[in-house]
């Protein structure tokens, strides 16, 4: 049985971007004093990006060690190589690029203009988690410490979209998606079996626009309907909203916005 999702509403998205950030850079650094590194996933989208802004801007970020930080990605837009719209890029703008990580542990999922096709690009990637993931792991991806997730207006999560078949996956853990409602059409995506393995999975929601997915989501609606009510963590699942994407909660799910 999985724990009840936690709820932590902040006034606006600029304040949640901080919030998250600051919370980011202590789990980091906790990690590293436990274990010696830390394995984090990331997101795009505004919300993911806004985030690694913030943490660029933070004065905090250098107590991480960024040498011993891994680095995934929960899908990606397939497409060449330094496009603008993958997800990969943009990170690399907002934050990576500002800082000194180790390269052999910056795990880009494939671009569209190596030598394979987006299904063998995901089986790619998923040999990849599994030949870093190590025993105490008992499975096939590393237990990354914290995967986030941007949740769209349409409850998708990474490139899980509603009633597609990448959300239905039960077995592999990378796969690639053709058809996304969202363009660009061909993805690669982390399925819900790799999502649910890590530790923590925290699910960033900020605007008026993600409000109707957020209760959704947390309605206890099926997750092949409604993709991010089926990511979870192991020990944790966060969710972070602004004001505007809680407006549609029952106000009994959560304490009142942070000041």
């Amino acid at each position: 049985m999985t724990a009840a999702p936690q709820l932590v509403v902040h006034r606006d998205k600029e304040l949640m971007a901080q919030a998250a950030a600051a919370r980011l850079i202590t789990k980091i650094v906790d990690a590293q004093a436990a274990r010696g590194f830390a394995s984090v996933v990331l997101t795009g989208g505004r919300n993911g990006n806004g985030l690694l802004t913030a943490l660029s801007s933070s004065a905090a970020k250098d107590a991480i060690d960024w040498s011993r930080l891994d680095l995934w990605w929960g899908d990606e837009r397939f497409l060449p190589d330094g496009d603008p719209e993958r997800n990969y890029t943009q990170a690399k703008e907002a934050l990576l690029d500002s800082v000194p990580l180790n390269p052999a542990r910056v795990h880009p999922m494939p671009a569209s203009d190596g030598a394979y096709e987006v299904d063998a690009a995901a089986e790619m990637y998923a040999a990849e988690l599994t030949a870093a993931a190590g025993p105490e792991d008992h499975g096939r991806v590393p237990t990354f410490d914290v995967l986030m997730l941007g949740v769209g207006p349409d409850t998708h999560v990474a490139s899980l979209f509603p009633e597609l078949p990448a959300v239905r996956e039960s077995e592999r853990t990378v796969v690639g998606v053709h058809g996304a409602p969202k363009p660009p059409p061909v993805r690669i995506t982390l399925t819900l079996p790799a999502i649910r393995s890590a530790r923590e999975v925290w699910l960033l929601a900020a605007g008026e626009d993600k409000a109707n997915a957020a209760a959704i989501a947390l309605s206890g609606a099926g997750e092949v309907q409604a993709p991010a009510a089926g990511a979870y963590g192991r020990a944790r699942t966060l969710w972070l909203l602004d004001a505007a994407a809680a407006s549609q909660l029952p106000r009994d799910l959560y304490p009142p916005a942070s000041p």
